[in-house]
């Protein structure tokens, strides 16, 4: 759905400035939503919907692909103790063998607004969406290009998405330790592509994404 209050331009010294001109407009409940894990072979796509407290300070939330894993698991922690809203979507390697990865994407945002609704009890007034495409649902949105870099809210759904999806990966790895979950997350390392041209595909890599493909009987 088409963003109606806006004209907002972003302020890049402020990655709560959406948010904050946003809720002077009367919308009670800004959340972000971000996606994790596009790019590798295995594993699901998780996405995250935050919603930040009015007191929260939004300048430690960044990007997660440029945070070191000890601080994301630590602003994560923070984010949870300190009153933010938070839905969590994940859509399987099997879905996304069957819808893409684009879709499945989008659906896993999807799923992490309606969890956010779910276990808050706060329906979203509007969305803030990280990437180039709004989701299919309908809630007033706005997609922001890099918007980990612009939105607070953005950003630390990225964080929360990230957390997520690598404790799967890690529990995947006591599964499938040949392929190196616990430190590739499923990404197409070096390493990681060699073991599948030598042990081949497992039951939670990607059969469609190129390097896996390949090697599929």
């Amino acid at each position: 759905m088409a963003a109606s209050p806006l004209h907002i331009l972003g302020d890049e010294n402020d990655n709560f400035h959406f948010e904050r001109k946003l809720r002077s407009q009367g919308l009670q409940c800004v959340a972000g939503t971000d996606e994790v894990g596009r790019g590798p072979l295995a594993g699901p796509v998780v996405a995250s919907c935050v919603s930040l407290p009015d007191d929260c300070d939004p300048t430690p939330f960044l990007d997660s692909k440029a945070i070191p894993e000890e601080r994301r698991q630590y602003l994560a922690k923070i984010l949870k103790d300190n009153g933010a809203c938070i839905g969590i979507g994940v859509v399987s390697h099997r879905r996304i063998d069957t819808i893409n990865i684009l879709q499945a994407s989008l659906l896993a945002m999807k799923l992490a607004v309606f969890n956010h609704a779910a276990l808050s009890g706060k329906n979203v007034d509007f969305l803030l969406v990280d990437g180039n495409f709004e989701i299919p649902i309908n809630i007033q949105q706005l997609a922001l290009k890099k918007g980990e870099n612009k939105s607070g809210s953005i950003a630390a759904a990225s964080i929360i998405a990230k957390v997520y999806r690598d404790r799967i990966m890690e529990s995947l790895h006591h599964r499938f330790p040949q392929y190196g979950f616990i430190s590739n997350k499923g990404y197409p390392t070096k390493s990681h592509r060699q073991a599948i041209a030598s042990f081949g595909p497992c039951p939670v890599h990607r059969l469609t994404f190129k390097g896996v493909r390949e090697f599929v009987a």
